[in-house]
């Protein structure tokens, strides 16, 4: 330390020099900086080079005090330093202060500090109105930095634009900009991938994903499937009864898209002789009608979102009471399942609601609970229940099973006690629908099959084969297999039951590998069976003989006799065939003198 502060102020006191040189970064090492006596005469060599503390001259650089030839020792990276700064002395006694500083080179990609960036906009937003996303950064400089940036895809009718300006740090802050008039009921989501690009030539570019999700704004009305609806409903219908369903649709989200049925009593149905239910639009009978009172009932019926500041709209709905004259009953039925069609699951349980039926006999309100409503068909597998001879409920009467049986035809007939007896009849075409009851059940409870020790990954084995007597998913198999010790050795395909190797079976580690085959539906929950797959692993000749020793030393005595037996070897060989058998074997060595 002492020597290197003798020496600078020396050369304190001596003439003083500057010299500058530049290299490029990710140079080869080895690659030439520069001489230091150059432009110098009065700077010959040799020299004394005193390097900044600090600066990594030593480590990054090779000079020669020799020649005072300047070269790279390693791969020059700006980005982690620079420049390069030392004193050089040379025999004259001046001060040459060198300083090597490093050229950029565009070897950095702008990259974003995020490659996923979520942001919202609601759909009432205005153009031009901006957010900031984060800014791609570029290790580069000047040219080599962030230039511009781009949507490269998911912008969807050019709904956005980028604008981009640089502050005094540098860096290319980005903005993204409503470009259009959003609408969410048009498009809900939109993914933009964003690049940066640098100014190098051809430039470098990072990508950013920007996912858009539109916030709805009730901005739209419900809307009637129908400006009018008219129905018809006889006179003598009960309390209860459908008229018909109202329905609209609204097409914003959440709350600003439910809707609400009401019947606006201001201006229609002030005696409230139907009503509505506000969820499903269905418009049933309230009070006892008269075809003799009042022939038509126009009511005015409103759909209303739940917006917080809900919209609405109206229809109008004719309802004409018709005159019951004819004699015959009529029955009318609905099925009580999630969709109201005809079915029923077998799972369901005895005394389960199948349908309501409702018989109307016009001819009079006494003669119509005298009706006498009865149910055939079926095998005994539904009964009719009723408490008021109005209302008939069919119901499971003994246990469903759609393996044995997949549907039933169920007649109902309504006969009144008029004179002479009139009857109506209703024939029902009842689905029993399948629940996931029956497990898959494999062709064979075991499978054997045999495969070469040499066989190629991917080699067929054998394909094995379950079905299920279940329908739809409930029936759809996959095949897996479980872990065992030599498991990994095979595959199955999931679809069609085919098993291949999965890498090299080795006969020597397990000749008869046994295997668990599983078979599952997918139901919910599924239900699953195995069956055993033995292989045979067929052996090939893969093991040569080994000695139990690598080296054997003998001492014979001169006068040994010739045929002496001076050494015995032995050697181990592995060998299968039909299971595993070690043998060792033994050979008498030539005998010497």
């Amino acid at each position: 330390m002492f020597r290197v502060v003798a020496l600078l102020l020396l050369a304190a006191s001596a003439a003083e020099h500057v010299r500058e040189f530049t290299v490029r970064e990710g140079a080869d090492a080895g690659t030439l900086v520069g001489h230091l006596g150059d432009e110098l005469p009065d700077a010959a060599p040799p020299y004394t080079i005193v390097p900044v503390p600090g600066s990594a001259v030593n480590d990054d650089l090779r000079i020669d005090p020799h020649t005072g030839e300047i070269r790279t020792k390693v791969k020059l990276d700006r980005e982690t330093r620079d420049h390069y700064a030392l004193v050089a002395i040379p025999a004259s006694g001046d001060n040459v202060r060198v300083v090597v500083k490093v050229l950029d080179e565009n070897d950095n990609a702008p990259t974003f500090p995020t490659p996923i960036m979520n942001v919202e906009f609601s759909e009432n937003t205005p153009r031009d109105v901006k957010r900031k996303l984060n800014p791609a950064k570029d290790r580069d400089l000047g040219l080599y930095n962030t230039q511009r940036y781009n949507i490269v895809s998911g912008n969807t009718d050019n709904a956005f634009r980028l604008s981009s300006h640089r502050e005094r740090d540098g860096v290319l802050y980005l903005d993204l900009q409503i470009n259009g008039f959003l609408d969410r009921e048009m498009t809900d989501h939109y993914e933009l991938v964003i690049e940066a690009l640098d100014g190098g030539n051809p430039p470098l570019r990072g990508t950013m994903t920007v996912n858009i999700t539109i916030l709805d704004v009730n901005d739209n009305p419900p809307v009637f499937a129908e400006s009018a609806y008219s129905a018809m409903i006889p006179e003598n219908a009960t309390v209860g009864t459908t008229v018909l369903k109202v329905s609209a649709t609204d097409a914003d989200a959440g709350e600003n898209g439910q809707i609400e049925y009401s019947i606006n009593r201001r201006q229609s149905d002030k005696e409230n002789m139907f009503k509505i239910d506000p969820e499903t639009g269905e418009i049933t009978v309230n009070k006892v009608l008269d075809f003799e009172t009042k022939e038509l009932h126009e009511l005015v019926v409103v759909a209303r979102d739940k917006g917080a500041q809900p919209l609405e709209t109206t229809a109008f709905v004719s309802i004409r009471v018709t005159d019951v004259n004819d004699n015959q009953p009529t029955i009318d039925v609905i099925f009580l399942s999630d969709d109201a069609t005809p079915k029923i699951s077998e799972s369901a349980q005895l005394d389960e609601f199948v349908a309501r039926i409702s018989v109307h006999d016009p001819d009079s309100k006494t003669e119509y609970s005298n009706v006498n409503v009865t149910l055939s068909g079926g095998d005994g597998h539904f009964d009719l229940r009723t408490h008021d001879n109005i209302i008939y409920l069919v119901v499971v009467a003994l246990p469903l099973d759609r393996e044995s049986q997949s549907s039933y035809t169920l007649n109902v007939v309504a006969t009144d006690k008029g004179s002479p007896p009139l009857h109506a009849s209703r024939e029902i075409s009842l689905r029993v629908t399948d629940v996931n009851d029956n497990a898959p059940v494999f062709v064979e409870s075991e499978y054997k099959a045999s495969v070469p020790e040499a066989a190629a990954p991917g080699t067929p084995v054998v394909q094995v084969s379950a079905t299920d007597a279940d329908e739809g998913e409930n029936s759809e198999i996959r095949y897996s297999l479980l872990p065992t010790p030599q498991s990994d050795w095979f595959a199955i395909d999931e679809r069609s039951g085919l098993v291949t190797t999965r890498s090299r079976v080795d006969c020597e580690t397990n000749p008869m590998p046994v295997l668990t085959v599983v078979a599952h539906d997918r139901g919910s929950p599924p239900l699953s069976s195995t069956a055993t797959l033995v292989v045979t692993v067929l052996d090939v000749n893969d093991n040569e003989p080994i000695f139990d020793q690598s080296f054997y030393n003998v001492t014979v005595p001169e006068s040994e006799a010739v045929g002496s037996c001076i050494l015995k070897v032995s050697f181990l060989l592995y060998y299968y065939e039909y299971g595993l058998d070690f043998r060792h074997c033994a050979f008498p060595s030539l005998s010497t003198k």
